[in-house]
């Protein structure tokens, strides 16, 4: 095979860094450290969540005013304490709150905000300071520092299309997928197959290509031993037949299997409601509760839930004023929510947005997103910070 037909087959790996060595070799190391059994779910809304009608302040009158159409009424939102409840679409929000599995932190941010959708995603996966463009993320950084004298990093899995930066370190990168049976059969292909088999040997001239030969070979490995693993499993439980369902069902399969990976990435889509916000936010809040109970079930069923933090986030949130669309505009700061078995810090972790103290219409940040990925290193896997979260974002317990 040429160069030009090598380069088109291994594009689609390339682009995606498709780990080195992440899931092969000394794996030893991974099963002997301290937060061997931890796993982190990370769930991103794309587009710019509306925080306030996620977590609803149903007694501020100032909300009801800014929101005559799109305010949720306090009977028709699933109450969590006295003064604020939840979505009524969010069910299984409600029932981790009550549960004590729900940790919620409001006015998330960072300083200096930004309104484009790319550009605030970008800090969010690199965990810039929003002043500094960086290239690595911080699921790379934490891959990259825990590869440190040893041959097997931290797992990283997104399932997707394209491997966003949160997963690209400097010395190793997660692996992208749409499922772990897809991408087996995708590398099953014979003209793959015997590339990733030879030895390749060229001069200095084709660095490039010598490293996608190497590059292949690892992938290959890594992607038999994901496939593998999504085999040994298989949940019993009936997930519903939407893209985030059949996402979080692989990484259950994936998480009660036993595999050594500590961290999966998914998206939804959808959250940038500038107009009938209502029925829209509804829909996907439905997919995502409904898909969820169902994970939260399995992992405990499977006696796995206390060792898995689930964390769901959007890039910003909206304004407080509805627009006369009937939707909401780009916003600032926003909702986090934690969920997991093991959480000791938990409900509501601080107060409600104050909507009498607003930045030229927007929330005010309160809690640096760094702070929040900060604890999760920290607290959840025993990392040291250093390397990975910048000194100028103090960390605090969020777990």
């Amino acid at each position: 095979m040429n160069r030009r037909g090598f380069l088109k087959w291994t594009g689609v790996l390339s682009a995606s860094t498709m780990i080195p060595q992440f899931l092969s070799g000394q794996r030893a190391a991974i099963q002997q450290a301290a937060s061997a059994g931890k796993k982190l779910v990370i769930i991103q809304w794309s587009g710019g969540n509306d925080g306030l009608n996620t977590v609803i302040p149903y007694r501020n009158d100032i909300y009801y005013r800014e929101r005559k159409v799109i305010g949720i009424r306090r009977l028709d939102s699933l109450a969590l304490t006295d003064e604020f409840g939840v979505h009524p679409e969010l069910k299984a929000l409600k029932s981790l709150y009550d549960n004590g599995d729900l940790g919620v932190i409001q006015s998330v941010g960072y300083p200096n905000p930004n309104r484009s959708h790319f550009r605030s995603l970008e800090i969010w996966r690199t965990a810039s300071s929003g002043k500094h463009y960086l290239d690595s993320g911080w699921i790379g950084r934490m891959m990259d520092q825990k590869c440190k004298g040893c041959a097997n990093p931290y797992d990283a899995i997104e399932f997707g299309n394209e491997l966003n930066q949160a997963l690209k370190g400097e010395k190793q990168s997660g692996l992208v997928m749409t499922d772990p049976e897809n991408l087996h059969r995708m590398m099953d292909h014979p003209i793959l197959k015997s590339v990733a088999r030879q030895d390749h040997h060229l001069d200095h001239e084709e660095n490039q290509v010598d490293y996608l030969h190497k590059t292949l070979r690892e992938a290959s490995s890594s992607i038999d031993y994901v496939y593998e693993k999504s085999k040994t499993f298989t949940s019993q439980l009936v997930y519903p037949a939407t893209k985030l369902g059949t996402q979080l069902r692989s990484i259950a399969q994936l998480i009660c299997s036993g595999s050594e990976t500590k961290v999966y990435y998914v998206s939804m889509t959808g959250f940038d409601t500038h107009a009938n916000q209502l029925g829209a936010q509804a829909r996907i809040f439905k997919q995502y509760s409904e898909a969820l109970e169902v994970f939260v079930k399995d992992l405990r069923d499977n006696n796995q839930w206390d060792d898995t933090l689930v964390m769901t986030f959007s890039e910003f949130g909206r304004r407080v004023k509805q627009n006369a669309a009937r939707g909401t505009d780009h916003g600032k700061a926003n909702v986090l929510l934690l969920a997991g078995g093991g959480l000791s810090k938990k409900g509501v972790s601080n107060t409600h947005p104050d909507l009498t103290d607003l930045d030229d219409g927007d929330l005010k940040f309160k809690v640096d997103f760094r702070s929040v990925y900060g604890s999760i290193l920290r607290d959840h896997f025993h990392m040291d910070t250093k390397g990975i979260i910048s000194s100028d974002a103090p960390i605090q317990q969020w777990l």
